[in-house]
């Protein structure tokens, strides 16, 4: 199964959510994003813009660090995180 870095970032902004017992109403107004697309960066199926990602840590009173680093560490732990293909690189 392939997973993407935007689901173990979505992931994470979940859980931080739940935990601050906060609703995706309440994060999607706090950070000025509709409830529908703070649902899809959650679920995995959109990826949030730097500045959308700093508007929702915010909103769920993070530091933007404290979930990259979360995200990092699911990856590491992840043996099957799907590299997406970049333009002019060789495969290895």
């Amino acid at each position: 199964m392939r997973v993407l870095m935007r689901d173990l970032l979505g992931q994470s902004l979940r859980e931080l959510r739940v935990s601050a017992d906060l609703t995706l109403r309440d994060v999607s107004s706090s950070a000025r994003v509709s409830l529908g697309y703070l649902s899809e960066i959650e679920r995995g199926h959109k990826e949030a813009s730097s500045e959308l990602l700093n508007a929702i840590c915010t909103a769920l009173d993070v530091p933007l660090g404290d979930v990259l680093r979360s995200v990092a560490e699911r990856a590491d732990a992840a043996a099957n995180v799907t590299p997406l293909p970049v333009p002019g690189a060789r495969a290895a």
